[in-house]
């Protein structure tokens, strides 16, 4: 054995998949699902309605270091246990099967989330090229959910194909992701007539929530509605828990995989914030007045259209298409390697049929199984509501939710942990004792912001509250943690008992010694 076969026996597994990722590869998937040209454009218009040009000034940075800390405290974590499952491998080790079995759902649920939503944000954005080139007579729902499928497709094909394939394809992303991002700041800072100040876009507020009258100066603004706009940053900036899920296919995880998750949030976190501002600083006006209140329903396909034309409105659209496909691709991959991860531990209905690997040595089955999921969920978007998929920001919420949930808990038993915890090549030395809570307190903060209704249509205490308005993510996220404890209490807990070894013991025995 090698030495990350020899530390994966000792964490109780047998070399299954082909660890043919390196490094860079892993950090390229991480960076790949964050993918400044899906989350920051898919959700501008959220970040735009709640706050506005401050919400992307500012609230962008500080957000993105929070998260940089969340960042820090996984890579420690993934340096000690490098595994497919990892999220929920840590819990199960530092606090019981009850803690793995609660993480690994809610991670799996995020992962699910999130790989229907970028497939999702992508068909509407290649929806949005072919409309902006007048290739199309107005924009569909219906054609957008036919693209969704065609993409689902394609990437459970791709993933079913190769590992080696897809670490090539996530090395061309990168470059994909550097390239494509500093075109379209380059075509925003010099194709627009006009541009606005500096001063508009660090000190204008907007409020098009509908929440407290629009009002941009009261407690509510500050407190509330700029919190709103947190998804724009927390959305775009996840999903890089796949550097932990392509662990055991990458050589030399214990250290490249912990470098892999907080260079792609480091990396991202810069190159996402100049594309925000570019893309901020090229809002038309109207009379000399910002258009910020027609931003929210036509996103950044109205500021590219009105601020440059149709032609480079459907070129820019297209290469941020192009990079959502990518995403998506990667997206999937980290899904049905958690997947197959926690089904090899015997969590998931169907085990068997899901930890199961093909030829390729890649888990085909789990490929199959997480494109299902993803369309099931998402049917709910075929239904508009002035023609937004309300379902569609729904889906985000969800996916922000569950995945951050799942690394709060690992992150918090760390810290409970204390000295006693054995830390990997990677760690944070004592820096832990900070690091962990404030993670742990942004996780929370932010998951339960992204749970309130945001718009007073949405509030079943309000008289023009409508259940086609509603922000169904507390709903769903509650419905499951629900479902989860009854299935725990009355069947789970008598069967799961965290992960199962899959190497002769014996193996395990001398690289313990």
């Amino acid at each position: 054995m090698d030495d990350d076969e020899a530390l994966l026996a000792r964490l109780g597994y047998k070399q299954e998949l082909a660890r043919s990722w390196s490094g860079f590869s892993n950090f390229a998937i991480s960076f790949s699902i964050i993918s400044i040209l899906a989350g920051c454009l898919t959700t501008y218009g959220a970040g735009i309605a709640n706050g506005g040009p401050v919400s992307i000034s500012w609230s962008w940075p500080i957000i993105s270091l929070l998260i940089l800390v969340i960042g820090f405290t996984m890579a420690e974590l993934v340096s000690a246990m490098p595994t497919s499952g990892g999220i929920y491998y840590w819990a199960s080790k530092l606090g019981g099967p009850a803690a793995g079995f609660f993480t690994g759902w809610l991670n799996l649920i995020g992962l699910f989330a999130v790989t229907a939503s970028v497939a999702y944000g992508c068909a509407t954005f290649f929806e949005l090229t072919f409309d902006a080139w007048g290739w199309f007579d107005g924009f569909s729902l219906n054609r957008v959910f036919v693209l969704f499928l065609v993409i689902l497709a394609l990437i459970s094909l791709v993933n079913i194909f190769s590992s080696h394939l897809l670490a090539i394809i996530n090395n061309v992303s990168v470059w994909w992701h550097v390239v494509g991002a500093a075109f379209l700041v380059l075509v925003l800072v010099l194709v627009p007539d006009s541009h606005l100040s500096l001063s508009q876009v660090f000190t204008d507020r907007f409020n098009g929530s509908g929440w407290d009258g629009g009002s941009t100066g009261s407690l509510t603004y500050f407190f509330v509605i700029i919190p709103f706009g947190f998804i724009l940053t927390q959305y775009t900036i996840t999903g890089y828990d796949a550097s932990v899920h392509l662990s055991e296919e990458t050589q030399g995880a214990a250290k490249t995989a912990a470098r892999a998750i907080w260079q792609s949030i480091l990396y991202s976190a810069i190159g996402g914030y100049v594309l925000l501002l570019a893309i901020t600083f090229a809002i038309p006006q109207v009379d000399g007045v910002p258009a910020y209140a027609d931003i929210p329903a036509g996103g950044v396909a109205y500021v590219f259209d009105a601020a440059l034309g149709s032609k480079w409105a459907g070129l820019l659209l297209l290469v941020s298409a192009c990079a959502q496909l990518f995403c998506a691709t990667a997206c999937l991959t980290s899904t049905s390697r958690m997947m197959f991860a926690f089904s090899r531990d015997r969590a998931v209905p169907g085990s068997k049929l899901w930890s199961k690997v093909n030829a390729q040595k890649t888990p085909a089955n789990a490929v199959i199984c997480a494109a299902l999921v993803a369309v099931v969920i998402t049917l709910p978007a075929l239904k508009s509501v002035n023609g937004i998929p309300t379902a569609f920001y729904a889906v985000t919420s969800v996916s922000v939710i569950g995945l951050y949930f799942s690394f709060a808990i690992p992150i918090y038993l760390r810290w409970r942990a204390g000295d006693s915890f054995q830390v990997g090549s990677w760690n944070n030395g004592s820096k832990y004792k900070w690091m962990n809570p404030l993670a742990v307190v942004e996780i929370v903060v932010v998951g339960l912001m992204l749970m309130l209704p945001t718009s007073p249509f949405g509030a079943p205490w309000r008289d023009e509250f409508d259940w086609a308005s509603v922000n169904y993510a507390p709903i769903m996220t509650v419905g499951v943690l629900l479902l989860l404890a009854i299935w725990w209490g009355v069947s789970a807990r008598n069967w799961f008992t965290g992960p199962v070894k899959t190497i002769d013991p014996a193996v395990v025995e001398v690289y313990e010694d």
